[in-house]
């Protein structure tokens, strides 16, 4: 008989629910019996495969409910069906809310623990099969979209739509579907780079198009900032339009949505250019002519953002803002958290509080670098349960959560995405190119031309030419460019790990949300 799911019982009265365990096994379930909480949770920890677990609320040393709280920190989508011997069910609801699929009042009959278990299995399984149904009939739609050449607005709803089904296939569980939708998201993204090659100079040159970074806070922050009334801008290095969709729910619990918009990164995809533009607002060609000592091209010594601060000042004595109260923060580091949330009342007397917040840039590179990251972030669907884990336990979340019914406002955005390159393209230039995987800049660069958007004149592009015949060039899809001595080893090094800088919808579409106490 074919396993109908494996059930982990945890109950300290185990040797006594041995027929109830054979009933189910009977039935095809699989049950693991447990005497213990500590025992379940190291069962848990070795990732052994449990699709449901039946736990007993009052057990001597670990209680259910204490076990429960642990379960969840580990596996956070893990049904579990809580037995109890409170005859008060309402005290079972309101103690735990979501934390529990279902609960049981002890005695249990056999068969309520049966049908308990067949709701949440095959509640799982329908939800499945909806989702696959609804995406295949969407998918002719997406298709249709991507094929009717679709203007800058069109490109940031595809991409939110395709953003929606990533994350609800993920919650089925479809292996194939999930297959499916990566390899749409591959042709949208052949398309997208066709699409920025095409019109991105234009967008320079005549200021028409999308929202880009230099517009950002004169469009998206300012309107909103107003004398008295406290607002927070949260800055997220490297927060990708999937990973706030992720993330969403859980500040929904102590924020309303007001305002939830996408807007476009510049080229290239690099903190260094990206963030120093949102802040001066500015591209970088202009912030090189206004501030010569401040800004640093990547082949120069010293930090390249070290001066966020002066030109968010500069920009508001720009827009005429420079009266209002304001106070910057960069999270570079644990301590640096741990201090802005002790602190973060404070915020509560700033017109505007500036938190820029550098963990994702650190988990994508830190990802590169450590072989334990690569395996625990191997993927789109570990990658953002990363940041998702990483966010909910965040000195971050916690100082949101204390100031929530503040009557502030949260605008959370980003300086732009990542994408996971799998494709190498070999690429030559001299000791002074850029190291960067997705983007280069260099005298005398030999690339193939087909997989790079290039600007022989780097103005074009709205960007400072760091040597007199520099040219930029900008990876597409999920190309990363090597050198070719010791190519193989760098080809293998690098493939499937999270890179930016380059011409991507994961890259270049991304997050600008406005939040409000409820």
């Amino acid at each position: 008989m074919s396993t109908q799911g494996e059930i982990l019982w945890v109950d300290d009265e185990i040797d006594s629910l041995k027929s109830q365990i054979m009933f189910l096994s009977n039935k095809g379930y699989q049950v693991t019996p447990l005497s213990n909480g500590y025992d379940a949770l190291e069962m848990l920890k070795e990732d052994k495969i449990v699709d449901v677990v039946l736990l007993d609320e009052s057990m001597p040393g670990l209680t259910g409910l204490e076990t429960l709280t642990k379960i969840k920190e580990l596996r956070p989508q893990l049904p579990v069906v809580m037995i109890t011997k409170n005859e008060a069910e309402n005290i079972m609801e309101d103690a735990l809310g979501s934390q529990i699929t279902d609960y049981l009042i002890k005695p249990v009959n056999p068969n309520q623990v049966l049908l308990s278990l067949k709701k949440i299995m095959d509640g799982k399984r329908l939800v499945s099969e909806k989702t696959t149904v609804a995406y295949q009939q969407d998918f002719r739609n997406l298709f249709m979209a991507l094929s009717n050449n679709p203007d800058h607005e069109e490109w940031k709803e595809l991409y939110k739509k395709l953003v929606y089904w990533e994350l609800e296939i993920d919650k089925s569980d479809s292996d194939e579907m999930m297959e499916v939708l990566q390899s749409q998201k591959t042709e949208a993204n052949t398309d997208f780079f066709k699409y920025i090659s095409k019109n991105y100079a234009n967008w320079i040159k005549d200021g028409k198009g999308p929202l880009l970074s230099h517009k950002l806070f004169e469009k998206k922050i300012a309107p909103h900032l107003v004398p008295g009334k406290p607002t927070v801008l949260v800055v997220i290095d490297n927060l990708r339009l999937d990973h706030w969709k992720a993330i969403q729910p859980t500040l929904s619990e102590s924020f309303r949505v007001v305002e939830d918009d996408t807007y476009y990164s510049i080229l290239p995809t690099a903190t260094q250019y990206c963030r120093n533009a949102i802040f001066a607002g500015m591209m970088p060609i202009e912030i090189e002519q206004h501030f010569p000592l401040e800004w640093k091209n990547d082949d120069e010594e010293g930090g390249k953002n070290l001066y966020e601060e002066r030109f968010l000042v500069n920009q508001l004595k720009h827009l005429k803002l420079d009266k209002l109260k304001y106070q910057y923060i960069k999270i570079t580091n644990n301590d640096d958290a741990k201090t802005m949330e002790d602190n973060i009342h404070n915020c509560l007397s700033n017109d505007l509080t500036v938190i820029v917040y550098n963990f994702v840039d650190m988990l994508s590179h830190a990802r590169t670098e450590m072989e334990v990251l690569k395996e625990l972030a191997g993927d789109e669907i570990s990658y953002r349960s990363l940041v998702v884990s990483w966010f909910e336990h965040s000195p971050l979340h916690r100082a949101l959560k204390k100031i929530a019914d503040k009557g502030i406002q949260v605008l959370l955005t980003t300086d732009h995405g990542s994408v996971r390159v799998k494709t190498p393209s070999k690429c030559v230039g001299d000791r002074a190119t850029t190291t960067n995987l997705r983007y280069k800049h260099g005298r005398n660069l030999q690339y193939e031309q087909k997989d790079v958007l290039d600007f022989r004149d780097p103005k074009f592009a709205g960007l400072p030419r760091p040597n007199v015949s520099s040219t930029f060039i900008f990876a597409k899809g999920d190309i990363f460019l090597c050198y070719p001595n010791n190519y193989n080893h760098f080809v293998n090094y690098y493939k499937n790990t999270f890179q930016h800088g380059g011409i991507s919808l994961e890259e270049m579409i991304v997050p600008i949300v406005r939040l409000e106490s409820k």
